[in-house]
């Protein structure tokens, strides 16, 4: 069985999720779509951004141009530990997420697994396409996040408890809406990046 791409920065997590559809498209064009995908066109997604800004008091955000979920992230201050065009990205930062106003600090790719600044917690997330047949792809999105001290970790694991909820079900609505948009487009032969 072969690693899992964030062993090598995360491989002792707090949490991780992983959640995987199957996408009858090519792998390079589900990973075009998945990159570009703007996961705040689903207006359920877009409630729960807004329940959290609620529940944490924080400042309300003004509407957004749409972006994709690299773009959009990497605006945020993510950083991209490592890509495999049209097959796979890994995306990482630090912060502390039980804050109102969470800002993201990228960490270079070799230093992310040894950083150790108290107080804050590593997250990485990877888009995943496995071609497993012809036009057929294994989608997969993976999430990892560890504390880099037990005084961050009791913070991060009191935030999880509750936020969780919210951010697995942002995974569980982006998965079949990049499959339809994937499918939809391989279908019709257009792909727009």
């Amino acid at each position: 069985m072969q690693p899992a791409l964030l062993d090598r920065f995360i491989p002792n997590p707090d949490i991780r999720e992983r959640f995987e559809t199957t996408i009858r498209a090519p792998a390079a064009v589900v990973m075009q779509v998945a990159a570009n995908f703007d996961m705040q066109s689903v207006p359920a997604v877009r409630a729960i951004f807004r329940l959290r800004e609620a529940f944490l008091g924080g400042q309300r955000h003004p509407p957004r141009a749409p972006q994709g979920i690299l773009e959009e992230t990497k605006s945020l201050g993510w950083g991209v530990l490592d890509e495999q065009p049209g097959r796979s990205v890994v995306c990482g930062a630090r912060c502390q997420p039980w804050l109102a106003e969470v800002r993201f600090l990228a960490i270079d790719a070799s230093e992310f697994a040894s950083y150790s600044e108290p107080d804050q917690v590593k997250i990485a997330w990877t888009l995943e396409a496995q071609e497993i047949a012809e036009n057929v792809t294994r989608f997969a999105q993976e999430t990892r996040a560890v504390a880099t001290d037990g005084q961050a970790r009791a913070k991060f694991l009191r935030y999880w408890r509750w936020a969780r909820f919210g951010i697995i079900a942002i995974r569980l609505l982006m998965l079949p809406a990049v499959r339809r948009t994937a499918e939809r487009q391989f279908r019709r032969g257009v792909v727009t990046g």
